[in-house]
């Protein structure tokens, strides 16, 4: 099989054929897009009714909640109340950065990986300003340039995983991957280059647009180590199919199969033990940097190899952000801040830690001073009046030379 032949081993030999594809196209001098996300005071909201007494789903609470919905009685208050999920965030997600996003358990991770990748559920209400390149989400598709992928792994059990790779494959298409393709062929001509043969194959392969098996399918099942596993079903709980690991590995695979340049990604370590999980960030770290892609990734427990493979970090806490910046200064800005790592301690679980009220004061290193809980509006605050913080403030507000995502 050809990929065989580019892949031998995984992690060295797909960095090597990222860097010749990447070689070949700075060659001639074709550039790669490229998409940087900026959102500006981003706020969600989420309205929920309030249910006294305990909150079972029985049969007379859901005719309540159907028949208040449909009719207002005229002095009847309201049982809704609205809740903050994401409260005046700022950010700018950048080409060639990975971002590892963590925080506690209902900080709003999830809702602002959906609410950038234009996957935001409807009843919730959004404020604020999100855009690409520029260009807002209501002025373009972000799905044709975005992809989110879900903590939940749901595909079509009777499909194997080549399968729904394929598929998936077929839906998003090739992008612009067929006009760098003759781009580069125009300019090499002119030039009298002569590429490498086996990466000249894989670019036109890669390049054809709906094809029922696809190279870029070879490729993804390589690389996320799902090739053993192609022609196995996805199953469900009447049919035996793949595992838990595996079917994680294939939702990552299924939206990474694709030409896009905005990669969210939420929680896909679960289940994978951390050899894999290394393995894959590992890979996506080749592709952020190599291509020009932009990644922001939440997990859940990093090890200490996986967190020192991204770039930058951010961490929410109460639907706020306290920290957003490169991961070489943040233990430095905490210490600044009063809070320091202990030597064995692994810098995540310091990070998702720092923020609690129950294990803040563990952390407290100011040892002529008393300890007093600093919370996390207080610590968002501060944050904002950083130099990391700034330099945010100042990327926002410049204006974008808006070019197509």
């Amino acid at each position: 099989m050809f990929i065989e032949k580019l892949i031998k081993h995984i992690e060295h030999d797909n960095l090597r054929l990222l860097q010749k594809l990447r070689k070949r196209t700075d060659k001639v001098g074709v550039q790669l897009p490229s998409v940087e996300v900026r959102y500006k005071n981003l706020c969600v909201e989420a309205e929920c009714e309030v249910v006294h007494g305990k909150p079972l789903p029985t049969l007379w609470n859901s005719l309540q909640s159907s028949l208040s919905d449909i009719v207002m009685i005229p002095g009847l208050t309201s049982n809704k109340a609205k809740i903050t999920i994401l409260n005046d965030v700022s950010g700018v997600i950048k080409p060639r950065r990975m971002t590892l996003l963590l925080g506690p358990p209902g900080c709003g991770k999830t809702t602002l990986l959906k609410a950038l990748s234009g996957n935001l559920e409807k009843s919730l209400k959004i404020s604020g300003e999100i855009s690409y390149n520029g260009y807002k989400l209501e002025e373009f598709v972000p799905q044709r340039t975005a992809a989110y992928t879900s903590q939940n792994d749901l595909h079509i059990p009777e499909m194997t995983v080549r399968e729904t790779l394929d598929f998936s494959s077929r839906c998003q298409g090739t992008g612009s991957r067929a006009d760098i393709m003759m781009e580069v062929n125009r300019r090499e001509k002119e030039g009298g280059i002569i590429p490498d043969p086996d990466i000249d194959t894989f670019m036109k392969a890669i390049s054809i647009d709906g094809q029922r098996t696809t190279l870029q399918t070879n490729y993804i099942l390589k690389i996320l180590g799902l090739d053993i596993c192609a022609d196995t079903m996805f199953g469900d709980d009447m049919r035996r199919g793949i595992s838990g690991g595996q079917k994680k590995r294939l939702t990552t695979g299924e939206m990474i199969v694709g030409p896009t340049k905005a990669l969210y990604m939420d929680e896909i370590s679960n289940g994978l033990d951390s050899s894999t999980t290394y393995q894959i960030i590992t890979c996506l770290q080749q592709l952020a940097h190599i291509t020009d892609a932009s990644i922001l990734i939440s997990l859940l427990q990093p090890s200490p190899e996986a967190f020192d493979l991204f770039d930058d970090i951010m961490l929410m806490a109460e639907g706020m952000i306290v920290y957003h910046g490169p991961r070489s200064n943040v233990l430095e800005y905490f210490e600044g801040l009063g809070f320091k790592c202990p030597e064995r301690k692994g810098v995540a679980d310091f990070l998702q830690e720092v923020v609690s009220r129950k294990d803040q004061a563990a952390y407290w290193c100011r040892t002529e001073e008393a300890y007093n809980y600093v919370s996390v509006q207080t610590l968002s605050m501060r944050f904002k009046q950083s130099c990391s913080g700034k330099e945010i403030d100042d990327d926002i507000s410049k204006p974008f030379t808006r070019c197509k995502p």
